[in-house]
């Protein structure tokens, strides 16, 4: 053969190389084309919460204006109040607790009413009494300061248990029923209750069924030192100058319950609610606990997941949102042991290893 026969043959390989090399090419091109992993992937919200992720973010800037860090407390109080819940706030004195109920309570335009629990406290000075008119020759009802939309109750556990079972129906059924007379109470309602957990004298540990009516127990910490400098400047500056001055109303009864309305329109799979169930289950058969959650965690959970799923811009609920609110709904409804309780176990304790122990659904 000579050497001008060989170049075709040599030619139509190298085309036939070169035709392989292009059929793989456009596959590898193709693939890095579509692959990549630096671009966040982008979901469309089936609900508009466009609105509502406004006036969570004015809210956030309104209290956190005046309240030095804190946040975690914060996030949880606009939580609750999407989730038409309750709140329960312990720490120690001096740690703002009752300055943010009243700076939450002064950013919206609702009935706020503030109650100073005491020994010698009444249901009726709460609830309400019946006076006799002598014009009318009857007998009048006069509301009590619990016919309000936020209700700040500063050292609940102060009062003796005739009171507390005074508030069973108003923070559970949202009425009060006075002579046989039911009277509802006028939506949005909120409690707010404050107690402190170091001074214990002349106080009254606050009934299982009443805590299981607040939706989260929030515990409020002391400040880091730079937050506790923050705390002292800003205090220098504001002079004599309320904290509540600096806060403006800009949310309405109206609007409150057209969010909640919305939170409850939020997506959560199948398979998160057997995650919750799980957990709740858990704390029933956990042997470090005396006393487990009820079915009415489940639904605070539930409920509670969809509110932080809101204020956070999504409108489906994830694992994380169920495990960042199982604390604040969980740590007031279940008892440890005798035998754990002396050994120094907490109940954040004892629900940080049950997330653990529950399969996170994938």
């Amino acid at each position: 053969m000579n050497t001008e026969d060989r170049i075709p043959e040599e030619n139509e390989r190298k085309e036939e190389a070169q035709h392989h090399d292009q059929t793989e090419n456009p596959v590898q091109e193709q693939t890095a084309e579509t692959s990549s992993p630096e671009e966040p992937l982008e979901f469309e919200s089936r609900i508009d919460l466009s609105r509502l992720q406004a006036a969570v973010t004015q809210m956030r800037k309104e209290l956190s204006g005046v309240i030095v860090g804190q946040t975690h407390m914060i996030d949880m109080l606009l939580t609750a109040l999407l989730a038409n819940g309750h709140v329960l706030i312990e720490g120690v004195p001096g740690v703002a607790k009752t300055i943010t109920a009243k700076l939450l309570s002064r950013a919206l335009t609702v009935d706020f009413s503030r109650i100073q629990f005491t020994p010698d406290l009444m249901p009726s000075d709460i609830l309400g009494t019946s006076v006799f008119d002598l014009k009318k020759s009857e007998f009048e009802f006069r509301k009590g300061p619990v016919f309000s939309n936020m209700l700040l109750i500063d050292e609940i556990n102060r009062a003796p248990a005739k009171t507390q079972a005074a508030l069973f129906e108003v923070m559970e059924e949202r009425q009060v029923t006075i002579d046989g007379q039911r009277l509802l109470l006028p939506p949005p309602f909120m409690v707010l209750a404050t107690q402190n957990p170091v001074e214990q004298e002349g106080t009254y540990r606050l009934p299982e069924a009443q805590l299981d009516r607040f939706l989260f127990k929030i515990d409020v910490g002391y400040p880091s030192l730079e937050e506790e400098i923050e705390i002292i400047t800003r205090e220098h500056i504001l002079g004599d100058t309320p904290k509540t001055d600096k806060v403006n109303a800009f949310l309405s009864k109206e609007q409150i319950s057209e969010y909640q309305k919305l939170v409850n329109e939020l997506r959560i799979e199948p398979h998160l609610l057997k995650y919750i169930a799980e957990i709740i289950i858990n704390t029933r058969n956990n042997p470090f606990l005396y006393l487990g959650a009820s079915p009415r965690a489940s639904i605070a959970m539930l409920k509670a997941s969809k509110a932080y799923a809101a204020i956070n811009g999504r409108d489906f609920v994830t694992p994380e949102d169920i495990k960042l609110v199982a604390v604040p709904v969980l740590q007031h409804r279940i008892i440890i042991t005798p035998e754990r309780e002396m050994e120094g176990v907490t109940a954040k304790q004892v629900i940080q290893q049950i997330i653990q122990t529950v399969e996170i659904p994938r």
